[in-house]
């Protein structure tokens, strides 16, 4: 297993920016895709990003495309979110999440992860 911890979050105005990183542990970081998803209230656990191993690919949820990059630094073992030009409607629980599989924006593919870090965004 691999451990997943994500820092980061804070609470903003609309328009600011913020970086989220997820710092891993454990078996070797390389091996897993990595994703990051988010939790308002009253919505479900939803994709806001993914990218593969070598981050040779990266996908993101039609809603902050655009305005999230998401990347990864193997020889730190982290991954990183910048969210810039944010809205309220990003405020949520954001988690990192690590998939020894295909790279997918399901949440039954992803094997690890983290407790989560807040993002509130107000206007």
């Amino acid at each position: 297993q691999v451990q997943l911890v994500e820092s980061g979050g804070g609470l903003v105005q609309a328009g600011d920016s913020l970086r989220l990183s997820c710092s891993a542990s454990g078996r070797t970081f390389s091996d897993y895709n990595m994703g990051w998803f988010r939790h308002a209230p009253g919505n479900e656990r939803d994709i806001v990003a993914v990218v593969t191993k070598s981050a040779g690919y990266t996908a993101y949820a039609a809603s902050v495309k655009g305005r999230f990059t998401i990347s990864r630094d193997n020889a730190r073992n982290t991954v990183y979110l910048q969210m810039n030009s944010l809205k309220p409607e990003d405020t949520a629980i954001y988690y990192c999440a690590a998939a020894r599989g295909v790279v997918s924006s399901r949440r039954d593919r992803y094997d690890n992860w983290g407790q989560g870090t807040q993002v509130a965004v107000s206007s």
